[in-house]
């Protein structure tokens, strides 16, 4: 997805940074629904349809806790 089609997150689940690197897990209206996007400043990593189910939630809470283990820190709010 091109990065000037984004549109304001409906909501942003974490931001982190490593180095100068940054990425952000944010949801986003898509058609008649949501979509989960993991995004870097410039580019979608990976994006998918987002229901709010905590299978979901606990799936992208799995991923950044793997990330910080890697080495990746919060930004701050």
């Amino acid at each position: 997805m091109d990065v000037s089609m984004r549109r304001d997150p409906v909501a942003t689940l974490w931001r982190l940074s490593w180095n100068e690197d940054r990425i952000s897990c944010a949801v986003y209206h898509h058609g008649s629904g949501l979509e989960m996007r993991l995004e870097s400043r410039s580019n979608v990593i990976m994006t998918e349809p987002f229901e709010l189910r905590p299978r979901m939630l606990r799936r992208m809470q799995a991923l950044r806790a793997s990330l910080k283990r890697r080495g990746w820190q919060d930004l701050p709010d």
